[in-house]
């Protein structure tokens, strides 16, 4: 099992920014991406950003393209996700999780998910 923190929501104005953590422990060992996802009120989840536990390769859905950026910290175990130029559509939930394996990419499923951080974006 893989345990999740997430952490670094927030309320912020259009415009602002925001880091948000994931640190990972456990079997980290059986990680093969880590995924940042986010589900706002009345909508599906969806994907946001992926990266390998390696940090070998990393995946953008394309509203994060160019104002999102995904990376490894290895100090920490951990996973950030840097938001910058946020808008009001990007106000969700935020969560991290975890894919023991491929097949695609990113990967279809992910088996270990963090409790979530809310993200507000409004003036």
């Amino acid at each position: 099992q893989v345990q999740l923190v997430e952490s670094g929501g927030g309320l912020v104005q259009p415009g602002g920014s925001l880091r948000l953590s994931c640190v990972a422990s456990g079997r980290t060992d059986t990680v093969y991406t880590l995924g940042w996802f986010r589900q706002a009120p009345g909508k599906e989840r969806e994907i946001v950003a992926a990266i390998m536990w390696s940090g070998l390769n990393t995946y953008y859905t394309g509203f994060a393209k160019g104002r999102f950026t995904i990376s490894r910290d290895n100090a920490k175990n951990a996973v950030n996700l840097q938001m910058n130029t946020l808008k009001p559509e990007d106000t969700a939930v935020y969560y991290c999780a975890t894919a023991p394996s491929g097949g695609s990419w990113p990967p279809p499923t992910y088996d270990n998910w963090g409790q979530g951080t809310q993200v507000t974006v409004s003036s």
